[in-house]
């Protein structure tokens, strides 16, 4: 069911649709967060500790986030909302 669509909430479907509006901003939160983790771990900003503390975490993150998507029946394309002129919200992987 993977497709980049614009949001499209309908009485029957709002439970769903709020969920993926929901992880679609977690997504974008969770991949900002890993690249300012990236950028600082590269510049030497973090210890040893902090890295792998961060890199749980984000592991973490992302196993429940796959875990919510299975449970609304959505797959990671399903996050990417169109907007548009503007293009997708999350970039292409």
């Amino acid at each position: 069911m993977s497709r980049n669509r614009a949001l499209d909430l309908a009485p029957d479907t709002v439970e769903r649709d709020l969920a993926q509006l929901v992880l679609t901003v977690v997504e974008l939160l969770r991949q900002l967060m890993e690249r300012q983790a990236l950028r600082r771990a590269d510049t030497g900003e973090l210890t040893e500790e902090q890295e792998e503390r961060i890199g749980l975490t984000l592991m973490l993150l992302e196993d429940r986030m796959e875990t919510l998507r299975e449970q609304f029946g959505l797959e990671p394309g399903d996050l990417n909302i169109d907007l548009g002129p503007l293009g997708p919200l999350l970039p292409r992987q």
